[in-house]
């Protein structure tokens, strides 16, 4: 029997996958359990790739994988994609250094890894200059992990905002890969023009987490 490792970066992102009995949680954060006949490692290592980066770690330090999956929620950069949507990804590209990560999935999208949350404004020249649709913080990290232990990579993202969608800053809130949640609430709270969007998100993201959970049953497939 194949083993995988799940990296997401936040829990509500898993929270569909591990909820049934063929999962347990081992600790904070990391569940185990069966997928596809795969034995499988769930972790919500926390946002950025650094955290994607130790994620990888903590998982192998329960036992070695087979494979690496990188796993979450994303945001659409062109309204060709739109909550709560989940997808297949074919292609991974670091922003930064320009390098591209193919995946196990020849047909799929393609996703940039940004070191940032993605303001408005950036969407779409991203997109341009990309040919992506989609935008994440964690994918190329894990996508480096996997070439590293000569792995195969795995990508599976669903829409949590939309191409639209205008947010607070949310990198002022993130410390150490952890959202601070009662902070980016305050801030919120006081700039009624982002409520619209804050809205859709919350309602977006339970629904995007069920759509991957589902996509993911259905289309890992039985040998890796």
């Amino acid at each position: 029997m194949s083993r995988i490792a799940i990296i997401a970066a936040l829990p509500g992102e898993l929270k569909p996958l591990v909820a049934n009995s063929y999962w347990r949680r081992l600790a904070p954060r990391v569940w185990s359990g069966a997928l596809n006949g795969h034995e499988a490692i769930a972790i919500a290592g926390g946002i950025g790739a650094a955290c994607a980066t130790r994620a990888v770690d903590v998982a192998l330090s329960h036992g070695a994988v087979d494979a690496l999956l990188s796993y979450g929620w994303a945001g659409a950069i062109t309204c060709a994609v739109k909550p709560p949507d989940a997808f297949v990804i074919s292609e991974v590209v670091d922003h930064l250094s320009r390098e591209r990560f193919p995946t196990s999935y020849p047909e799929g999208l393609r996703l940039i890894t940004l070191d940032h949350v993605v303001g408005y404004y950036e969407k779409r020249p991203l997109a341009e200059a990309h040919g992506a649709v989609l935008v994440d913080m964690e994918a190329a990290a894990v996508a480096r992990a996997a070439i590293r232990r000569r792995l195969p990579f795995y990508c599976f993202k669903s829409i949590s905002d939309g191409y639209t969608d205008r947010l607070p800053d949310l990198d002022h809130f993130i410390t150490d890969g952890r959202l601070r949640t009662s902070a980016f609430i305050a801030h919120a709270a006081l700039r009624p023009f982002y409520w619209p969007s804050l809205i859709r998100l919350a309602g977006n993201s339970a629904r995007a987490a069920t759509n991957l959970a589902e996509l993911l049953s259905k289309s890992l497939p039985a040998k890796l």
